[in-house]
């Protein structure tokens, strides 16, 4: 009688994520990990017919800002819908470990700001049991999720724990404070961070429009932080910044790589705004050529046009800031819809001018209209700019705003248009398939769990598969190794987390069966599923047949399986038959 597995996936088009070319076979599980592929001729305790889909390893997305919401919640949405069974937060130096008692307030205030998270849902849902950065992840060691949860520690954060309000004032370290966070910087290593973050971008400010408390620090903290990760000799460091100017910016990356000795990623986004760079081609090469003869450095990049979502419904849309429409902020949705629709309201509100909210930097992209789409359903993520708001109201001889008026009044006051913030100058995707082509950038930005009411990029896992792999027909398409690679294996040695991403024996059974033909992609929703009823952007999908975490069915057909097999991940993960990292 042949072997009892706990799981064997059958007869699927197995993509491993190494990047080499599909091929048929059989996966079988057992113990949370693959223990065979190819003709597996024992049976398992669980099967799933694989016949004409493709299995792939679980993804990995190594940029989110769950920080808040695993305190919380068990189900990671929406990542969880999208094939992903390892998220890593704690990006761009936000987060809510270490803190104090009295810091609370500040920190979430820091986290509404940058990351468009409303501050009723982080007061209320937050439970706070915890000071140090090692007892949150002791109290999130004590939770379960639908998939791993990896966290890196966040220098804002660090800087207020440690220097209370001269870290918020954005004062200069004394070398006490630079020694404190040093040797807090190790504590949180031995304790099972994955890395270190922080921010350098003026885009980043508090919901009180205050700068991120590390904007500007002096490179000598940052050295002083680079030396306590050489000391412990694991993990990574991730942050934003901006590229003003090019040169020195990269400069101060490489020279800060190479004192920690440690990978470094950085956002890089094309653009001439903030953290964005039309440059971008030039500073991949640079990273290239740093990571010859020093420390991995690394450009995360998105798969698409990182996307501004405008509505009703959501933090900006066209008119917020219009003094008849703000007028209308507290009424009922289906009341000030009814109201919007009247047309002396109408003619009111268009006929007033825009100042847009200085503490909201995005505002300004309310009424960039040879930018603004309406998405569509399905969505359509690459639209020339002869579809642009702009373009379809000359062509109907009417204003962009008002046509932005009314197509936000459709589906019910629902309706939602779609601004590209970057990766969309030329007003194609083709800036995003040089980068993720590059050999010197990883896959990331998708910022799940975060921008609420904003943006939605959390989804482009699928959006890999449906659109860069099977649908794009303005220009040329990505394998599905090639892509499949990009979301598994590539992410996850990005961070250290060298367990995971490829099917093979010995490695963690985190995997997906997906049916290909039938995958899609859904429009932008709203939902209201937040502590006090806050809202979100989601996006939802089908054709995921299952995904598996550690070895056990979370997700078939769409339906949560009721099982949260996902813990915890502390610090850098070795690989099969390796004691350490």
């Amino acid at each position: 009688m042949g072997s009892v597995y706990d799981l064997v996936i059958r007869a699927g088009t197995v993509v491993d994520g190494s990047g080499q070319a599909p091929y048929a076979a059989d996966v079988a599980v057992r113990d949370g990990r693959i223990v065979a592929v190819g003709k597996v001729g024992g049976r398992g305790r669980e099967e799933i017919d694989a016949r004409d889909q493709v299995v792939t390893p679980g993804f990995v997305d190594i940029h989110t800002h769950f920080d808040g919401q695993v305190t919380w919640e068990h189900r990671l949405v929406p990542s969880s819908s999208h094939g992903v069974t390892t998220v890593v937060m704690g990006n761009c130096g936000v987060g809510f470990a270490p803190c104090r008692r009295d810091r609370h307030e500040a920190l979430i205030r820091l986290m509404e700001g940058v990351e468009d998270i409303p501050h009723p849902v982080l007061a209320d849902g937050l439970p706070w049991h915890w000071e140090t950065y090692p007892q949150y992840l002791d109290f999130l060691a004590g939770r379960a999720f639908d998939m791993d949860v990896g966290s890196q520690l966040p220098h804002a954060a660090l800087r207020v724990y440690v220097m209370d309000q001269r870290g918020v004032d954005r004062e200069p370290a004394t070398d006490q404070d630079l020694q404190q966070m040093a040797a807090l910087v190790r504590e949180a290593m031995a304790a099972g961070a994955l890395g270190l973050s922080t921010s350098r971008t003026f885009f980043h400010r508090a919901s009180d429009g205050r700068s991120t408390p590390s904007f500007e620090a002096a490179e000598t903290e940052l050295m002083a932080l680079a030396d306590a990760l050489r000391e412990c000799g694991r993990g990574v460091m991730q942050l934003i910044t901006d590229f003003a100017p090019e040169e020195a910016t990269f400069a101060l990356l490489e020279r800060l790589a190479r004192r920690a000795g440690r990978p470094l990623s950085v956002s890089l986004l094309e653009g001439d705004y903030g953290p964005m760079t039309l440059r971008w081609q030039e500073i991949l090469d640079w990273a290239n050529a740093a990571s010859h003869d020093g420390p991995p450095i690394r450009a995360q990049v998105l798969s698409r046009a990182i996307g501004v979502m405008l509505g009703h419904e959501l933090t900006l849309n066209t008119f917020y800031t219009t003094p008849t429409y703000t007028g209308l902020a507290t009424l009922p949705f289906d009341e000030k819809i009814a109201t919007l629709r009247q047309p002396a309201i109408r003619e009111r509100i268009l006929a007033e001018s825009a100042d847009p909210d200085p503490t909201i930097v995005l505002g300004r992209l309310a009424r960039q209209f040879d930018h603004m789409f309406q998405l569509g359903d399905p969505p359509d993520y690459e639209q020339p700019r002869s579809r642009s708001i702009a373009a379809r109201a000359r062509q109907q001889g009417i204003t962009p705003e008002a046509l932005a008026y009314d197509l936000m009044l459709e589906e019910d006051g629902h309706g939602m248009l779609y601004v590209t913030l970057c990766n969309y100058e030329h007003g194609s995707l083709e800036t995003s398939l040089a980068m993720m082509r590059h050999p010197a950038s990883v896959l990331g930005l998708g910022d799940a769990g975060a921008h609420c009411g904003t943006i939605c990029d959390g989804s482009f896992p699928t959006f890999m598969l449906t659109y860069w792999v099977r649908d794009r027909t303005r220009g040329e398409r990505l394998g599905l190794a090639e892509a499949v690679r990009l979301l598994s294996h590539d992410t996850a040695q990005a961070v250290g987390l060298h367990d995971r991403g490829l099917i093979a024996p010995g490695y963690r059974a985190d995997l997906n069966v997906i049916d290909l033909a039938r995958l899609h992609l859904d429009a932008p929703r709203v939902t209201h599923d937040l502590p006090t009823g806050g809202r979100r952007l989601v996006q939802a999908a089908r054709g995921y047949t299952a995904t598996v975490v550690n070895g056990t069915i979370v997700h078939r057909n769409g339906e949560f399986s009721g099982a949260l097999p996902g813990r915890l991940i502390r610090g850098p993960q070795p690989p099969p038959g390796h004691a350490s990292a």
